[in-house]
């Protein structure tokens, strides 16, 4: 499958939504014209991208929980519950596991067994099922913008039905979908899919509705350095760009690492915008995301509520535009409302406090220059492989372990490159694989590591990557107790 970053031609993009529109009845209740009407009669605090860029310009980090049930009404009190007790600044609906494989006649057993066992028997919300009138009564109960949060492949119902139903930002991407979601789907068909997804967002932002795009940056969520995750997120703003995109939110998982995530966040929107411009978008607003700790939470709440908290501090230290909540059920499985609200008070306490506080040191501006050359060789060289398009780059990036994602069960991404933690709680590269780093970028990895190895008496190994997977977990951050 041939695969190139153009801009869908119309004629082709509406033969492609006519097909689309039919792979569930509710495809039937999307009407553009109408929709856009509906999103421009919208009260102005109700546009996440809007939101985002006063926060930016205010230098406000912006909390948002992670969110959804099955049922309408009940989705319903949980957004409200988030909005009054949680104070949440912004507001997703996360979506069910069967839509987002797209077995949507699954989804709508699961509502109707929701309803008659009264209790959730899915784990998010069937957007698709329920149609733009039911998203619709989603938006008009909070007073807050409302995100799509998901985790699908192919997302091109789930985008027309939902941009529809009046959300006014919509996450993931060809990339970040693809790698640490899936086993067997080639990147050129999620690429083409996000392509459709782009370019009904691109069509809004024509029709003078401005939508929020933002790709997943944790991506696999564990122990993924920055420079893997930042060459995602600028890859999908360059590909969302082309299809017309405006405003662009990109991710990052925290580390752990205090100077190293700062620095991540300074470095994401910088090389972000430094791409955009580079290759001719110039009209593209970039915010940024800091995603809360996404991997392993100790059971015990009150040292849950510490890993929220460091996460916290990161977020507004780092001038992040807004923060992913975790909650301190995470250990659990899926959190209470009540729950989730205590997350979100607690990061909002935080970010609040430190809201005039920056963090500046010269091991801060050594390590933002270290993830800069690491961003760049891996970019450059996907475009490289593409002969000058990044669709077909990152394709051939992928295949060969150019751009390689950590743990990603997608049997296309090379799992070659392998990571560690430094002496200091920093990510760094145990094994290389095909990164395209030079020997300066190798010379400094082979130090930080070689110096935990001799710290810790023993010899640097896989075992240390084991050690750092379930280090916060049992409360602490590298690989076994110090000292």
């Amino acid at each position: 499958m041939d695969i190139q970053n153009k801009r869908i031609p119309d004629a082709e993009f509406e033969a492609l939504r006519k097909e689309v529109l039919t792979q569930w009845p509710t495809g039937k209740e999307v009407d553009l014209d109408e929709a856009i009407a509906y999103h421009k009669a919208m009260p102005k605090e109700k546009s996440f991208s809007k939101k985002l860029l006063d926060a930016k310009r205010d230098g406000r980090t912006l909390v948002q929980p992670r969110a959804g049930v099955p049922v309408v009404e009940e989705h319903i009190k949980l957004m409200q519950y988030l909005e009054e007790f949680g104070e949440a600044d912004l507001l997703p609906s996360t979506i069910d596991s069967y839509t987002r494989q797209n077995r949507y006649e699954e989804a709508e057993n699961g509502i109707a067994e929701s309803l008659r066992l009264e209790r959730a028997m899915l784990n998010g919300f069937p957007a698709v099922n329920h149609g733009v009138a039911k998203c619709r009564q989603v938006i008009e109960s909070v007073n807050v913008p409302m995100q799509v949060r998901h985790g699908t492949p192919d997302a091109r119902l789930l985008t027309e039905i939902t941009l529809a139903g009046g959300f006014t930002s919509y996450e993931g991407g060809g990339v970040s979908y693809n790698l640490p979601y899936c086993k067997d789907i080639p990147m050129e068909r999620t690429i083409r899919d996000w392509q459709y997804c782009d370019r009904v967002v691109g069509m809004y932002e024509e029709m003078g509705v401005s939508i929020n795009r933002e790709p997943y940056g944790p991506l696999t969520g564990t122990l993924v350095p920055p420079c893997i995750s930042h060459a995602a997120a600028v890859i999908e703003a360059l590909l969302a760009a082309e299809q017309g995109v405006k405003n662009i939110t990109v991710g990052y998982g925290q580390c752990g690492n205090l100077v190293q995530d700062i620095a991540a966040i300074h470095t994401l929107e910088e090389l972000t915008d430094e791409y955009l411009h580079k290759y001719g978008y110039n009209d593209v607003i970039v915010t940024t995301v800091l995603h809360q700790w996404m991997g392993g939470f100790p059971a015990d709440e009150a040292k849950a509520f510490g890993v929220i908290s460091m996460g916290s501090v990161i977020a507004a230290l780092s001038k992040a535009t807004k923060v992913i909540v975790k909650t301190p059920h995470e250990a659990v499985g899926i959190p209470t409302m009540e729950a989730n609200a205590e997350g979100l008070r607690c990061t909002k306490q935080v970010v609040n406090m430190l809201r005039d506080q920056t963090y500046q040191s010269k091991e801060l501006e050594d390590e933002k220059e270290i993830i800069r050359m690491e961003t760049r060789a891996i970019v450059d060289k996907c475009f490289e492989l593409g002969n000058g398009d990044i669709a077909a780059g990152v394709c051939r990036g992928v295949t060969s372990g150019a751009l390689d994602v950590p743990f990603a069960p997608c049997r296309f991404n090379a799992g070659l490159m392998l990571p560690a933690r430094d002496n200091n709680g920093a990510v760094r590269i145990l094994n290389f694989g095909n990164l395209p780093f030079n020997k300066e970028l190798k010379d400094f990895h082979i130090a930080k590591i070689e110096e935990r190895a001799a710290y810790e008496k023993r010899k640097a190994s896989f075992q240390m990557v084991i050690d750092d997977v379930y280090a916060i977990g049992k409360g602490y951050l590298v690989g076994r107790p110090r000292g």
